[in-house]
């Protein structure tokens, strides 16, 4: 028994200390540790379909690696469909063409698959579960949230999400023949 306890004594003794054994707090003179991490960037846009029935919506976070975005859909139709991050942040229903065409800062052509190739604002196709639910999460690296770049989702006029009746052939400029848009979004910062 009495073995028992000088070995645990170390631990008690460390666990009793806590993180001021580790210089996390000093109550003698009220120090504290600064951090950098800022608020990551975030913001989300609201999908609508063509009739403005609200659909679910799509959240934007800036990260290390681009923008993250997680999109959460319901009575999507079946089959596949393009997504994509279009020039301007409107959505006038019920055809959508106010959002203009695809985010492309850098005057590229449509299509992961075109050699001339890709906007910005090319994303991968989405498809529904059985139920028209999707919820699925990817990286967008030639974009950011962050206002006054170049590449920011934040210019002057906004922009917005818009999702595709057909799937986007990642090549056919200028929109990978995903034909009319079905909903649409405005992304707004959080």
């Amino acid at each position: 028994m009495k073995n028992i306890l000088l070995n645990s004594l170390p631990l008690s003794i460390l666990l009793l200390g806590g993180c001021s054994f580790f210089g996390a707090a000093n109550e003698e003179n009220n120090e504290t540790i600064p951090t950098n991490a800022r608020e990551a960037l975030a913001a989300t846009a609201t999908m609508i379909d063509t009739e403005g029935n609200e659909m679910g919506v799509v959240e934007l976070t800036e990260s290390s690696e681009g923008v993250r975005i997680h999109v959460k859909l319901e009575n999507v139709p079946e089959g596949e469909h393009g997504f994509h991050i279009h020039e301007v942040g409107k959505c006038e229903k019920p055809t959508f063409e106010s959002a203009g065409a695809h985010f492309n800062p850098k005057g590229k052509e449509h299509g992961f698959d075109n050699p001339k190739g890709f906007h910005a604002g090319d994303l991968p196709n989405i498809s529904p579960d059985e139920n028209g639910s999707v919820d699925i999460e990817f990286i967008a690296k030639n974009i950011t949230l962050e206002k006054g770049k170049e590449n920011s989702l934040f210019d002057e006029d906004g922009s917005s999400v818009i999702l595709h009746e057909a799937p986007d052939d990642y090549k056919t400029d200028p929109s990978g023949n995903s034909g009319s848009r079905i909903a649409c979004g405005v992304v707004e910062s959080n």
